[in-house]
């Protein structure tokens, strides 16, 4: 079979990085076309962050580079890197970033003033409450680095041409070539790696980060301490507060501010001088704008164009990730799928509405994993009936989603909340979470995804699609999974036969659309629509549910087109909380009529909040969240959706030998005393053994290895530096 022929477009350090892991794979027929300068970076690396997968990127890259030499002179330089707290607030978050050190695997320590004043003599440590400490991050050149790897990928057959592309040709919905200003190059892939998008019609929603850098005259202080070779041997600063990072250069400091313009520069490099004596004498030589990728989300855009074959993206990639995003996007194009979780950096992500009013969540922020990060730009039909209850909005999405109800702040409740664990949450939520499990409550499921699927293939295809068998008659309903290739766990999905050749389809997120119109038949007998926009959702949950909706169907797992007083619904009997109920779908339209009648039956509005701690407590898993398509099905407790039975399904042969008795890991629930929210690092027997991807009240779920996921086993988990005891239940 021919080697498929790859052009890259863009010659920058990703660029030479997926040349590198093509070729080494095997894909020696590749081009990459970009010319000139290659843009001189600061060349920062820093490993931890919120995003496991960024992690994973960044420690990639490092090994990789830290390997990497270019005549002689070096491509990675592991000084290390030293956050610092000026304020208690960075103090403690901190804490929280060493936590996710530990968790991805990462080495940190968290420093007093005199240890950061003894890694790093020129800071002034009376400025300095503490700092975060992690020795294998350093700096990258970037020049080296790409270079290093283009001759790698050259001498193994790769070609570099100074050329620019100006048109993308294609036939038939597959990409065919490029066009450049010498000529034309076929191409069975092209992968985007400088914003060539536009070309294809592609919108990629880049939100770059400008910075000003400032190299300083040669300080006394530090002459004789570098050579040319090293350049820099003290750790990387990192000024949070004032979003400043301050580098060596031999004899010199770099220092940069991030998104400020030359007239606040100077206020940034007052603040970089308070805590370095040796700047108040200096003077900045050059001043340059070095622009830093970005997205809305702040993570990379990776994957292939939605409606154009062949046609790849992998940009807004900074640096330190460079090598590993390669890495992955080479496995995704030879192997056919990445072996990380990448869902958050998928182009497909972004849809038109939830792009527009987002912003990038600056690495020197102190982000609540709830603080809102984009605009409030869709409404449910509820919007006005939840405002007049005092509705707490959370963006979702775009979707404006309560959290709670000032309204039910008289309900029975719990203690309120200190410190972290209190922003973006109430004791109502509480007090809704509690009426929904001993009466009955009412939810906006809204701003979840829905599809519907039709024609005279759509049994089959979904199917193909599904671990689940849908096979049953009209009026089923299925929770089931889309899995990967390799068996990991995509997402997870409800599906309701509402007719012979209609299903609806609940999906998690709009990476789930995306994935199924990738694989439908190109027969035309499978139509594949989103609804979300048109509908609204409620969901009514709680012991007393059947009372105040007697005229529907207490059948489990069953569908019905039916109506509520005279509100047409379709109502599907099922729960994702614990406590029975049903889901009412409706045009929206008449979605606030339904909201009224069911308020008249006396149903208690309940928000996000609530509806987050149920679910915990009920043990369902999100995926995206809880699991990715790094876990199997039985790692994750979700082997009852599979049935290895059926047929044939994506994902089926991958799941051969394996179960439940199989698995190496699990999600494990744990019992704790106390809050945790997600990411923090689990310890067993003093040592970091997993980490918890969600959290509430007296309930975590862990990623553990199978022998500490037995009932009973004593864990401790760190949140915010204190060890919070925890058992396996």
């Amino acid at each position: 079979m021919a080697q498929p022929r790859v052009v890259v477009i863009g010659a920058g350090l990703v660029a030479c990085a997926l040349a590198d892991e093509l070729t080494e794979r095997g894909w020696t027929d590749v081009t990459v076309l970009g010319g000139g300068d290659r843009p001189d970076t600061p060349g920062l690396v820093f490993r931890t962050d919120a995003d496991r997968t960024l992690t994973e990127f960044a420690k990639y890259t490092v090994a990789k580079c830290s390997g990497l030499t270019l005549d002689g002179r070096w491509c990675f330089n592991p000084v290390g890197s030293l956050e610092l707290a000026t304020t208690p607030e960075r103090l403690v978050d901190l804490k929280r970033r060493r936590g996710w050190a530990t968790s991805w695997g990462v080495r940190g320590f968290l420093r007093a003033p005199h240890e950061c004043a003894d890694l790093h003599p020129l800071l002034d440590e009376t400025r300095v409450l503490g700092g975060f400490h992690v020795p294998g991050d350093g700096l990258l050149h970037a020049g080296h680095a790409a270079e290093a790897q283009a001759r790698r990928a050259a001498g193994r057959g790769a070609k570099f041409l100074d050329d620019d592309v100006v048109a993308i040709d294609r036939a038939g919905g597959r990409v065919t070539g490029v066009v450049t200003a010498s000529g034309r190059l076929r191409a069975d892939v092209v992968v985007s790696c400088a914003g060539a998008g536009a070309l294809v019609g592609l919108a990629v929603p880049h939100l770059p980060l400008p910075h000003r850098y400032a190299r300083t005259s040669p300080l006394a202080e530090l002459a004789g301490h570098n050579d040319d070779h090293a350049q820099a041997g003290k750790p990387v600063l990192r000024h949070h507060d004032r979003a400043l990072y301050v580098r060596e250069h031999v004899d010199r400091l770099g220092v940069g501010a991030l998104d400020v313009d030359s007239d606040e520069f100077d206020a940034a490099w007052e603040a970089a001088a308070a805590l370095l004596p040796a700047l108040r004498d200096a003077k900045a030589e050059t001043v340059s704008t070095v622009t830093l990728p970005g997205t809305p989300d702040g993570l990379p855009l990776l994957g292939e164009h939605p409606d154009l074959e062949g046609f790849w993206v992998a940009e807004a990639v900074r640096d330190e990730h460079s090598a590993g995003v390669a890495r992955e996007l080479a496995r995704w194009l030879v192997d056919g799928q990445p072996a990380l979780a990448v869902h958050g950096c998928d182009l497909a992500r972004f849809d038109r509405v939830s792009v527009r009013g987002r912003r990038f969540a600056e690495v020197h922020e102190i982000v609540h994993p709830l603080d809102p990060r984009e605009a409030l730009l869709r409404s449910s039909p509820f919007a006005e009936r939840q405002t007049g209850l005092g509705a707490h909005f959370l963006p979702s999405g775009g979707w404006a989603r309560p959290q709670w109800y000032q309204a039910n702040a008289d309900l029975p409740g719990v203690s309120a909340r200190t410190g972290w664990a209190a922003r973006h949450w109430s004791p109502i939520g509480s007090a809704e979470a509690l009426a929904a499990r001993e009466r009955v409550a009412m939810f906006d499921l809204t701003a979840g995804p829905r599809l519907a699927v039709t024609g005279p293939g759509a049994l089959p295809f979904l199917q193909a699609m599904t671990t689940g068998d849908l096979a049953g008659p009209p009026g089923s309903v299925t929770r089931t999974l889309l899995l990967s290739e390799d068996g990991g766990v995509r997402g997870q999905v409800t599906v309701a036969r509402l007719g012979d050749e209609r299903f609806h389809v609940g999906a998690t997120g709009r990476a789930d659309f995306d994935w199924l119109r990738r694989h439908l038949p190109g027969d035309g007998a499978v139509q594949l629509h989103e609804t979300t926009p048109g509908t609204c959702c409620v969901g009514v949950w709680g012991p007393h549910a059947d009372d105040v909706l007697p005229e529907l169907s207490t059948t489990d797992c069953s569908a019905e087109e039916t109506y509520v007083d005279d509100v047409p619904v379709v109502a599907l009997r099922l729960s994702t909380v614990g406590v029975p109920g049903w889901e009412l779908h409706a045009t929206a339209d008449v979605g606030r009529r339904l909201w009224d009648t069911l308020r008249a039956r006396g149903i208690v509005a309940a928000g996000h909040q609530a509806y987050t701690s149920l679910r915990l407590a009920a043990g369902v898993r999100v995926p995206g969240v809880d699991v990715t398509t790094e876990h199997d099905p039985y790692e994750a407790g979700l082997g009852s959706a599979v049935r290895l039975d059926k047929g044939y399904f994506l994902g089926r042969d991958a799941l051969a030998g394996r179960s439940e008795a199989t698995v190496g890991r699990r999600l494990t629930r744990l019992r704790v005393d106390g809050v945790v929210l997600g990411k923090e690092p689990v310890y067993v027997e003093g040592r970091a053994a997993g980490y918890v991807t969600s959290g509430d009240e007296s309930v975590a779920y862990a990623w553990l290895p199978v022998e500490y996921s037995v009932p009973g086993t004593r864990v401790e988990i760190e949140y915010f530096g204190t060890r919070v005891p925890g058992r396996v239940t």
